[in-house]
């Protein structure tokens, strides 16, 4: 059984998706054991609570640099034999030590179809935003690994969703979260789990 960490920001629906998956018995050989949250306002800590997860605070405000941020992040991580990271709107960009300390061992949820409106600024609200101003008529939402290049690590899962008429960020953002985010989030770290996902260069091969 895999050890997760999921790391979060905000209110934390993606990792209630997760805890919810797990509960489901949807997540083979892996457990979410840990949570860490960038502020200490962040409504997933009390999610964290109510499932009986650990958890902790690593403040980004508290820290001058990313190397900094890095390794306390790598100190809260010291003796929890975690094996997977899971960033759930985890609103901080990661440095190149923790990056290279769990490399291909680091999951994000992104919601749009990458390479679609992604990148540096592309995150939470402002990339629904960008997609209505598009005037594109699908998006959706992207599992991916993370490396040194925002967005930009290889593929696991993607899932499209409807832009409809009359939709605003709010609408657009529960939609893709509900149809795509918490639907293929769980899927790709059950197959990280379960020893299914092989990286080739920057592209993934999913094997039975």
């Amino acid at each position: 059984m895999m050890n997760i960490a999921v790391f979060v920001s905000g209110g934390g629906t993606n990792l209630q998706a997760l805890i919810d998956a797990e509960a489901r018995g949807e997540i083979k050989n892996g457990k979410i054991t840990f949570v860490l949250a960038s502020n200490e306002n962040a409504y997933a800590l009390k999610r964290a609570e109510k499932a009986g997860i650990e958890s902790a605070v690593v403040n980004r405000k508290e820290y001058g640099s990313k190397a900094e941020y890095d390794k306390a992040i790598l100190k809260a991580l010291e003796g929890r034999n975690i094996e997977l990271i899971v960033l759930a709107g985890f609103l901080s960009i990661l440095g190149e030590d923790l990056i290279k300390e769990y490399r291909n061992r680091i999951i994000n949820i992104h919601p749009s179809l990458i390479p679609l409106f992604c990148g540096d600024g592309f995150y939470g609200k402002r990339v629904h935003t960008a997609v209505l101003e598009s005037g594109v008529k699908v998006t959706g939402a992207t599992a991916h690994f993370v490396n040194e290049i925002t967005d930009g690590g290889a593929i696991i899962l993607q899932k499209a969703v409807p832009v409809e008429q009359g939709d605003n960020e709010d609408i657009l953002q529960y939609r893709v979260m509900r149809q795509a985010e918490w639907e293929i989030l769980p899927k790709a770290v059950s197959l990280f789990c379960e020893g299914k996902i092989k990286i080739s260069g920057n592209k993934t091969i999913i094997g039975e």
